[in-house]
């Protein structure tokens, strides 16, 4: 039996009913050119469930000891039960897609079985199947995640892969070609007991690094930290920062990297930056759209990873960063610059320590997190206000046994106090988002995608981006590009928007002659009426028969030419 972390432990030990804690996410695909669908989703299906070793810790269930949590072998998998096979129902919509994931992620992992359930999805439209994988984040962060989804696939069309995503195999043959080969080690002499004084210092040096840093971290408290954000600190209350119920709502969006990454170099910013800026736009629109701003600014969680390079046998390796939103600010472009100086003075925290210093550190900062999680109070005294996870994906288009990737959605989790979570991946060209939450707490969740595309539309006015750069039919649906003012007769009656109104027909205009001669004609009949009867031109006229005046607001529309924007639909 293998210990876990406490990290890997702390994900466990906070699961309850209405906070399940597992992560996953749809992987969307395009089935090859020429092939039977069904004849694909039933080789799939051998090839998935066929497979008899599995790697750490996919073949493992977890088991409570007297001194913590640890993993044990099952020696009696039922791969039936882990690899399910599930059809969407007419018409097969990206709608019909995401409402099943909706349900999927609702459910928990059972515990006397290995953490993670996998689920071949056909009846896709644009000939399209899913495979929704759902792992608990005891057992796998999100770079790990994206180890396995480049271990199951191939940047080859044409190449044929005989082994399971999960299995033992894949595992070898991915970490073959991932990994450089080590270079010996030399083994000690006499000379090298040296060593022993230089370890004594390193732990010294860590001892004093943790030290600065917990004292950085405990001063921003006081206000004396700079830029450095942290958790509870002048944190608002939102519908965002409640208690949530075990139903999940998931909707999940793509968009062109090439938009980002104009807007970075314009901007001179980061992509994750960028991201947050986007990220901050929409809750704030979300937020004033149920007139609930506060006037602190939301603080986001945005996780790093503390992996090394050539690591891809942890099962949790992730630290993070408070990342101040800045949605009390109007400007956006002043609210990126206060985005990306709270994560500069972050990640400046993180550098001064080695990757074994800060999992450390980590670990000491995250326990008052998990202690209000178990005790029921997260929801009273909320770390953050939300999270937003950028995990880097492949750069190349990937392909598993010839059916294209199109997208992978992340679908993390929520729990008290965090009613929401947004993560994307960056793929190939495009950046995916996947955003979980809690349908009782946040409904209207859907929304927060519309408000993505505004936000980087607001971002792209201030950057000056225009043309070919910028192109509203960038943001996808899954793979299929749409434009947003574009919608299916469907779709708009749905929406409630009205066909348009003909035009009339323009009245043609007098010539300024003979305007001018009417008008000296009126002014002189006007004169001989007021000296007939002695009336006041300047009077006003009686209440009867008088036309009301229009309220300021419908005067200020008429006068912008603004419009109610109809609610647009989630299909």
């Amino acid at each position: 039996m293998r210990r876990l972390d406490l990290t890997s432990a702390g994900f466990l030990l906070m699961e309850k009913r209405e906070t399940p804690m597992h992560v996953g996410g749809i992987n969307l695909f395009s089935y090859p050119e020429g092939v039977n669908e069904q004849e694909f989703i039933a080789s799939a299906m051998d090839q998935l469930q066929g497979c008899s070793e599995l790697r750490k810790p996919f073949g493992d269930y977890v088991v409570t000891g007297k001194t913590g949590l640890f993993w044990a072998t099952d020696q009696h998998i039922d791969m039936d039960y882990h690899v399910r096979h599930s059809a969407l129902p007419a018409p097969g919509r990206y709608r019909e897609l995401f409402a099943l994931a909706s349900r999927l992620h609702t459910t928990l992992l059972d515990r006397t079985r290995p953490l993670w359930e996998l689920h071949v999805i056909e009846g896709l439209q644009n000939r399209q199947f899913a495979v929704y994988n759902k792992i608990h984040h005891a057992a796998i962060d999100g770079v790990g995640a994206m180890h396995i989804t480049q271990g199951m696939c191939t940047d080859d069309p044409t190449a044929m892969t005989g082994f399971a995503p999960f299995s033992l195999e894949a595992y070898e043959a991915y970490k073959a070609r991932y990994v450089s080969r080590p270079k010996p080690v030399k083994t000690p002499d006499k000379r090298t007991l040296r060593n022993v004084l230089e370890a004594l210092k390193q732990q010294y040096d860590s001892s004093l690094h943790l030290a600065t840093a917990m004292r950085r971290f405990g001063m921003a408290f006081v206000g004396r930290g700079g830029n450095l954000a942290v958790p509870w600190h002048n944190v608002p209350r939102t519908s965002i920062n409640t208690r949530v119920s075990g139903a999940r709502r998931f909707v999940a969006q793509t968009f062109a990297f090439d938009r980002v990454k104009a807007v970075c170099k314009a901007m001179d910013g980061t992509v994750n930056d960028v991201v947050l800026a986007m990220c901050a736009g929409a809750l704030r629109r979300y937020l004033l759209s149920r007139d609930e701003l506060p006037v602190h600014s939301l603080k986001a969680m945005a996780p790093v990873s503390l992996r090394n390079e050539d690591d891809l046998d942890s099962t949790n390796a992730v630290g993070f960063i408070t990342a101040d939103l800045a949605t009390n600010v109007y400007d956006p472009e002043k609210r990126l610059r206060t985005i990306q100086e709270s994560m500069r003075a972050g990640k400046e925290l993180l550098q001064e320590l080695s990757a074994a210093e800060a999992a450390l550190f980590m670990q000491l900062t995250q326990l008052p997190a998990l202690l209000t999680s178990i005790l029921g109070l997260g929801a009273k005294l909320p770390a953050f206000s939300t999270v937003v996870s950028n995990v880097p994906g492949p750069r190349k288009p990937l392909y598993w046994n010839g059916a294209r990737l199109d997208g992978i959605y992340p679908a993390s989790i929520v729990f008290d106090g965090f009613a929401m979570n947004i993560t994307l991946v960056s793929y190939h060209d495009q950046l995916d988002f996947g955003i979980v939450a809690c349908r009782r707490s946040m409904p209207q969740i859907q929304r927060i995608i519309d408000h993505l595309e505004d936000a980087l539309q607001e971002l792209e006015d201030v950057a000056g981006i225009s043309g070919p750069q910028r192109r509203s039919s960038d943001r996808r649906s899954g793979v299929r590009a749409r434009k947003p003012a574009e919608t299916s007769p469907a779709s708009a009656s749905r929406a409630g928007a009205a066909p348009p109104a003909k035009k009339a027909p323009a009245k043609k205009k007098a010539p300024a002659r003979k305007k001018a001669v009417a008008k000296t004609k009126a002014k002189a009949k006007a004169k001989t009426s007021t000296a007939k009867t002695g009336a006041n031109p300047k009077a006003k006229t009686p209440a009867k028969g008088r036309r009301k005046k229009a309220p300021a607001a419908a005067k200020a529309r008429r006068k912008t030419g603004t419009t109610v924007k109809p609610k647009l639909s989630n299909s």
